[in-house]
């Protein structure tokens, strides 16, 4: 029995030793980046920003938030009454917390509070109420001395600021402090502090960014020049993530609700095909057999929703809501014409002939009008749901037309678009229109009514395009699309006179720059539940940062238009117009 005894003390004497050893490392490479942050949060140019006492009462103020990528980070703050003392605070406390928990500093972001303002709750309250979800962005301190202090990244990525009825959500609040195995409070205070800070992040190679300190893009990091190289490595990155999703029937996991790693539990065939090809736009631009299984897999999984009538025209059925959707039926189209032309084989023309008879059967070819929603049985439901089905559908017309040379599908195109006109589709600001008009500008190359339209299509909603605060993942589709009408409208011969090139590209580059605020990097992946789950993908930050295949698809669907067109928007003069050089 001693001999037992002793084995078993001698193993928990190892594991302790083992663990020890294991937080002396952690602590050591924390105070490496830490060491490393200090170089940049506390440069001269900082301490000049900073003015006196920042933090009010507190005096100064820095966070450290640690995160080891798999689960939400764990922030911990020091106050001073000189910067330095604040960020000696923080370290030493940050430092002691790994000791204690072995937490691995994967990534190790620091904030330096440099604006912070004492409000009355009712005026919180007012400013969080009237402000769009998850757009309020100060930090905010419930008591005098910071104890109590939360980053914006962990009010939002917590749920704690309440958006419906203004304020701070307590029990929110609570449940996060004392997860975080901080002080709770029995009830909000009559004030509190907002504060915004100058941020840096150091990941896991030990690279520094500086963060936005203000602005929408606040929190995030500074991107010099959005390039095609850069691009490049969203798309892909983005791409691996719906690679990621495709289950072993061919299906996608739909979306996720990040901020507690919740699955959304739906499914819609529409954007399952819309999402289908952008995987086979990944596949353009870099090869791989393994994705081209994956793409494989999720055209069959499409194929099985596909339903043929008595007269063997085509339609792509959403099963859960026993419904045929005239975009459905649309997109299955581009995707699959996408597919064949990629892979150089013609396997899905007679499918794509069939699904193209199931469009034609909810058109008006006279008026150019379409029927957008059939029930299962094939019997018409909803006359009208969504301008979008009109230009999905157009589009899929104009794909046959290429796959096929047969007329008839460019006459229905033809009668759509005439349609559009007439209806000034533009008020609609409908993404699928411009990317309708570009490709039958292709087949219809010297209709300067059709060039004159998509052109007005973007320049008319300029303004709202350029202005927008959200990510608004389409409208840089758009603009790409409607780019390439203008590029061949030139070629052709066409006049761009009264068009507004340069607020043209200005609008593009700010739009590319501007999706950036919905990208995943580590600096706000760190704060949802399951950060590497969204890590290098795409989100909707008014959606309680939501993740779903069609918002990864929307985004990689515009930057691939400018990765493409990146160097004749160049030549163009966008980098000039944005104001980049």
């Amino acid at each position: 029995m001693k001999g037992k005894r002793a084995c078993i003390f001698g193993a928990l004497l190892a594991l302790a030793l083992l663990t020890g050893c294991q937080a002396d490392h952690d602590t050591a490479l924390f105070q490496e980046k830490a060491a490393l942050l200090r170089d940049y949060a506390l440069a001269d140019w900082v301490r000049l920003e900073l003015g006196t006492s920042p933090a009010g009462q507190a005096g100064n103020a820095v966070f450290f938030s640690i995160c080891d990528g798999t689960e939400r980070a764990s922030v911990y703050t020091g106050t001073g009454a000189t910067v330095d003392d604040a960020w000696d605070s923080a370290v030493s406390q940050t430092d002691r917390a790994l000791k204690k928990n072995g937490l691995d500093p994967k990534w190790v972001k620091v904030d330096v509070v440099y604006l912070s303002e004492t409000v009355p709750a009712d005026e919180l309250t007012r400013a969080v109420k009237s402000s769009r979800q998850e757009f309020f962005r100060y930090g905010a301190a419930f008591d005098g001395s910071f104890q109590t202090a939360l980053l914006e990244a962990e009010l939002n990525g917590g749920k704690i600021y309440d958006y419906e009825n203004g304020g701070v959500d307590l029990d929110a609040l609570n449940r996060y402090l004392k997860k975080a195995g901080r002080s709770t409070l029995k009830a909000l205070p009559g004030s509190c502090t907002l504060f915004q800070c100058a941020g840096w992040l150091c990941d896991e190679n030990k690279d520094i960014f500086e963060l936005n300190a203000s602005g929408l893009s606040y929190g995030r990091r500074k991107v010099p020049l959005v390039g095609a190289d850069y691009v490049q490595d969203l798309i892909l990155n983005a791409s691996a993530f719906l690679e990621s999703q495709v289950k072993e029937d061919g299906s996608f996991i739909y979306g996720w609700y990040p901020r507690f790693d919740n699955e959304i539990e739906s499914y819609n065939i529409v954007r399952h095909a819309s999402t289908l090809w952008s995987l086979i736009c990944r596949y353009r631009m870099v090869p791989d057999d393994a994705l081209a299984e994956k793409i494989e897999r999720t055209i069959d999984y499409m194929l099985t929703q596909v339903r043929y009538d008595e007269s063997g025209r085509a339609y792509l059925y959403e099963a859960k809501v026993d419904e045929i959707k005239l975009g459905g039926c649309g997109m299955a189209v581009v995707a699959l014409t996408e597919y064949m032309d990629a892979f150089q084989n013609d396997k899905y023309t007679d499918v794509c002939r069939a699904l193209g008879e199931g469009i034609l059967s909810m058109m008006d070819q006279q008026a150019g009008t379409y029927y957008h929603v059939l029930n299962g049985d094939f019997t018409r439901k909803e006359e009208e749901r969504t301008v979008y089905y009109d230009g999905e559908a157009t589009f899929a017309l104009c794909r046959l037309y290429s796959l096929t040379g047969e007329e008839r599908w460019l006459q229905a195109a033809r009668a759509a678009v005439d349609h559009f006109i007439r209806a000034d589709y533009t008020q609609y600001r409908d993404h699928w229109v411009a990317y309708a008009m570009n490709e039958i500008t292709k087949h219809i190359p010297d209709n300067p009514e059709y060039y004159a339209f998509a052109l007005e299509n973007a320049q008319k909603n300029l303004e709202e395009i350029a202005q927008r605060d959200t990510t608004y993942h389409t409208y840089l589709e758009l603009l790409m699309a409607t780019f390439q009408v203008y590029d061949r409208m030139l070629a052709n011969g066409g006049s761009a006179e009264g068009f507004d090139l340069r607020s043209f590209l200005a609008a593009i580059y700010t739009r590319a720059d501007r999706q950036l605020d919905g990208y995943f990097f580590p600096e706000y992946a760190m704060y949802m539940a399951n950060p590497q789950r969204v890590l290098d993908t795409f989100m909707v930050r008014h959606d309680g940062y939501r993740v779903r295949i069609d918002d990864v698809q929307h985004n990689i669907g515009g930057y691939y238009l400018y990765y493409a067109n990146y160097d004749r928007l160049v030549q163009y003069g966008m980098l000039a117009c944005a104001g980049i050089f």
